[in-house]
């Protein structure tokens, strides 16, 4: 019966409509994705404010509870946390590297931790069984010593593949930041040599730069949350650097840092630290242009080399077979 309906698709008009249905769909889905989206700013500012607001409530209950020492703490509750703290599946990772990760793609809230270490317990089960079925299913021909081994590659891959989520978020994330980040430097040796205090020149650049990066501004306008909440400074500032991860962003938090302990003049500081990062990303990109002719030809023997060979032998070869039918 399955081998019949794959007999049944698997016909070249059948395959033609299924290819222009999808052509069809990915069109639409192009032309109505950018009216569903929404205003990714709004929600990103929204989210800042509610880190804001858990920043305000922290720091009220750590005075409630110096207070009183007894109180005791809420816990959030749910499904996942409650699997996670029964079977104790803290263990399996370091819950701070972890959560670190999970700042740098931009996931902060408590619930991300418990949903990301839920997905490691629980992916290579998925993985192992779905990918036993199928063989089961659709390959029934291999031996079961090959769908054991299969599915166990699928097991191991289910434990690892949050992790190269994360990892994709937080890549995709720190280009965005790098690529807007010298221009926000610009804007805040501006507002600093205006006479701004750093605060101030976090926000107004935090509202600025929106429209170049959305991650941007949601880390600064969480910089200045934090600055306005945490006993030190220097937490706020180390803070940035460890979300976003980038060398630019620690040397000028360590530039930050400094201008705060001793004083020094940070608007000569931010216009060289500007102009390094500006070149660094000039780098970046002689170095993404330089790699892509070797990238391009594997592509271009595989698609464009045919092609070629169709239209220049085409012809020609039509005639061939048109003179020896004759």
């Amino acid at each position: 019966m399955i081998g019949q309906f794959f007999a049944t698709i698997l016909t070249p008009t059948n395959m033609v409509m299924l290819l222009a249905a999808l052509a069809t769909f990915a069109a639409l889905v192009t032309i109505i994705m950018p009216f569903l989206e929404g205003d990714k700013l709004r929600s990103r500012m929204k989210s800042v404010a509610s880190e804001r607001e858990r920043l305000k409530v922290q720091n009220r209950e750590a005075l409630a509870q110096a207070k009183n020492p007894a109180r005791l703490r809420e816990k959030p509750q749910g499904m996942m946390t409650q699997m996670v703290d029964r079977f104790n599946l803290r263990k399996l990772i370091d819950p701070t590297a972890t959560r670190e990760k999970l700042k740098m793609a931009g996931l902060r809230q408590p619930g991300h931790l418990i949903t990301f270490i839920f997905c490691r317990a629980v992916g290579p089960f998925i993985f192992g069984i779905g990918a036993f079925a199928y063989l089961y299913v659709f390959v029934p021909d291999q031996t079961m010593m090959i769908k054991i081994l299969v599915a166990l590659g699928a097991a191991y891959l289910g434990f690892y593949f949050p992790n190269i989520v994360v990892k994709n978020m937080a890549t995709r994330r720190q280009e965005t930041i790098m690529r807007a980040w010298p221009d926000a430097l610009d804007l805040m040796l501006i507002c600093v040599e205006s006479g701004m205090s750093i605060e101030a020149a976090f926000k107004r650049v935090a509202g600025e730069i929106a429209s170049a990066s959305i991650p941007l501004a949601e880390e600064m306008s969480l910089t200045t949350a934090e600055l306005s909440y945490l006993q030190e400074r220097k937490q706020a500032y180390e803070n940035l650097a460890k979300r976003t991860g980038l060398v630019g962003v620690k040397a000028v938090v360590t530039s930050l840092i400094q201008a705060e302990r001793y004083g020094t003049p940070l608007g000569t500081a931010l216009r060289v630290l500007a102009q390094e990062n500006r070149d660094m990303r000039m780098a970046e990109a002689e170095r993404k242009a330089a790699a892509l002719p070797p990238r391009l030809t594997v592509p271009m023997i595989t698609f464009f080399l045919p092609v070629i060979f169709v239209v220049i032998l085409g012809p020609a070869a039509i005639e061939v077979i048109a003179l020896r039918a004759s």
